[in-house]
């Protein structure tokens, strides 16, 4: 995450300069302390105000203005990173002559931070052999380039130039911020709950949300790992992350079984079910039939098939849902279906598991014991991916 994170968030005069207030608020949430600096250029599409309110600090804008002499060193040497958002072709061409003329140019050569560009501009001054130039200039220079997206630009022309998405932007911003420690590592990761159905329109789920799956996705892909997401709700999955499909258990087992060899690390964060209905009927069952027996089988459990076929070199991750006796149960599975590590949580507990943001897992392998508090899971799924490295 981005706590104790200072980021300068620069903001130079284009349309989509209005966009900056909406990345500001979502840094400031992610932890980061933002310290805004507008162009005068900028001033004419938003007002200072708005962004000064919702940063950590209000806009600065001047090198003269100011009870510190010298504000573009100071807030060079005390950056983390620099964010310029959106970043015209002017600007662009001025960083990358070494120009400063104002407190962001300025700024941006005063740092030895991480300096990330969002392009923003009508397609043919982004196509332009000039700004393709300083472009590339920049990349070789070490500066992270977010490339801007292709849909409607001002005055309704189409094309690429628009702003890249907030959530793309803020991930290369966590990226950028995060250590690369599982950069050499192939992860599949499962989430959500399957579900199986009774008839066409009905079916056996349970209360799994896949936020512990996808931040654990988000957290690896950060960190480096290439990963991919076998969900049973595909949508808002986490940005860069390859994504499956998969709707029941066997559906689940099919795709995971088919590619499972081509990973280094398996972590089966999805709440797979363990009974399906024996028999599905193809037409929706009416009521006006009267109570109806729903006769159920078990699903096969194929984290075992995975635990005993796997590589030398693969570790398998199993996680074990819990109302009672968490470490007894959780030490049996491990054992069991032959497991590196298994993520055990009491979901009786307030604020544990399912649909919650928070989680409270405690981690075991054969020889050893994580325990991670009640936090954010995002937070949770950087305990389990720590956990994971001191195991391999």
């Amino acid at each position: 995450m981005l706590s104790e994170k200072r980021i300068v968030l620069g903001v130079s005069g284009g349309i989509a300069a209005y966009k900056s207030v909406e990345i500001s608020r979502r840094l400031v949430d992610a932890g980061a302390f933002v310290s805004p600096i507008m162009t005068s250029a900028a001033k004419k599409f938003i007002g200072e105000v708005t962004l000064s309110a919702l940063a950590s600090e209000p806009v600065k804008s001047s090198l003269w203005d100011d009870d510190d002499p010298i504000p573009h060193t100071t807030l060079g040497q005390q950056a983390d990173l620099i964010l310029v958002a959106p970043a015209t072709a002017k600007l662009i061409g001025t960083y990358a002559a070494g120009i400063s003329n104002d407190l962001l140019s300025a700024t941006l050569l005063a740092t030895r931070a991480p300096v990330i560009l969002c392009p923003a501009m009508h397609t043919e001054m982004w196509e332009h052999p000039a700004v393709q130039d300083n472009i590339n200039t920049l990349k070789r220079r070490g500066v992270v380039i977010v490339d801007p997206e292709d849909g409607i630009l001002a005055g309704g022309d189409l094309g690429k130039g628009r702003l890249a998405g907030v959530e793309a932007i803020l991930s290369e911003v966590e990226s950028t911020l995060t250590k690369k420690d599982l950069s050499n590592l192939k992860l599949l990761i499962t989430a959500g709950g399957t579900r199986e159905p009774i008839d066409p329109v009905r079916y056996i789920t349970n209360k799994s949300s896949g936020k512990q799956g996808y931040a654990l996705a988000k957290a690896a892909h950060l960190r480096g790992a290439e990963v991919t997401l076998v969900t049973t709700m595909p949508d808002d999955a986490p940005f860069g992350v390859e994504v499956l499909c998969a709707e029941t258990a066997s559906d689940m087992r099919n795709v995971v079984m088919g590619i499972q060899s081509e990973y280094d690390v398996i972590i089966m964060a999805a709440a797979i079910a363990d009974f399906r209905p024996a028999e599905i009927s193809e037409q929706k069952i009416k009521k006006t039939k009267g109570s109806t027996n729903l006769e159920l089988e078990n699903t096969h459990d194929f984290l075992i098939d995975l635990g005993k076929g796997k590589r030398p070199e693969q570790t398998i991750v199993g996680f074990a849902a819990e109302t009672e006796h968490l470490e007894e149960n959780a030490l049996e599975k491990l054992e069991r279906k032959h497991l590196d590590l298994i993520v055990a949580n009491n979901v009786s507990h307030p604020g544990v598991g399912f649909s919650y943001d928070t989680n409270e897992v405690t981690i075991m392998s054969q020889d050893s014991k994580w325990t991670l508090p009640l936090s954010d899971k995002r937070i949770i799924a950087d305990g389990i991916l720590d956990a994971l490295l001191e195991v391999r």
